[in-house]
C-alpha cells in the first residue's frame, strides 16, 4: 500500500476570465477616438488586464511599411491585429470585422488630421489605400464564416 506524507499537492489555480470581456473587447474595437484612446491606455498597462487574456501579439503592418511615406501607421496597424486576433479568438470576428476595418481607417484617419494640405491629401490617399488593402485581404473566409 502507497501512503504519502507531507504536504498534499494541490490543483493548480485557474483563474476564471472576466464575464465583460466581450465588451470590454468590443469598447477597445470601435471607431472613435476614446475607444482608440482607452485601448492605448490599457496596452501601456497590459498586467492590469492580464486576467482578461487578451492576445497583445502584432506584427504592425504585416507586410506594409509601418510609416509609409513618413506616417506613423504602426500604432493603428497594431489596435487593427488587436482586434482581429482577439475577435477571431473570441468567434466574433467574421461579424466584427467590417467594424474592425473600419475602426482602423478611422486610427488611420486621425494619424493623417496632424498634416495640412497636400501632406494631408497624401497622408489619406496613403489610408485609403491600407484601408483597402485590409477590407479585400484581411484574413479572407470561407463560406461558413471561418477564417482561412
Amino acid at each position: 500500500m502507497l501512503t504519502l506524507t507531507g504536504p498534499a499537492l494541490a490543483a493548480p489555480t485557474v483563474l476564471a476570465v472576466p464575464a465583460d470581456k466581450p465588451l470590454v473587447l468590443d469598447g477597445w474595437t470601435r471607431t472613435g477616438a476614446a475607444s482608440h484612446d482607452a485601448w492605448a491606455a490599457a496596452r501601456a498597462d497590459r498586467a492590469a488586464w492580464t486576467a482578461y487574456a487578451f492576445d497583445w501579439s502584432t506584427d504592425h503592418c504585416t507586410t506594409s511599411p509601418d510609416n509609409p511615406f513618413g506616417f506613423p501607421f504602426r500604432t493603428a496597424c497594431a489596435r487593427h491585429d488587436f482586434g482581429y486576433r482577439n475577435h477571431k479568438a473570441a468567434g466574433s470576428f467574421r461579424a466584427a470585422k467590417r467594424r474592425l476595418d473600419d475602426a482602423f481607417h478611422s486610427d488611420l484617419v486621425r494619424v493623417c488630421a496632424r498634416y495640412a494640405s497636400v501632406r494631408k491629401a497624401s497622408c489619406h490617399g496613403t489610408a485609403r489605400t491600407y484601408y483597402e488593402a485590409v477590407r479585400t485581404l484581411g484574413i479572407p473566409l470561407r463560406r461558413d464564416g471561418r477564417s482561412t
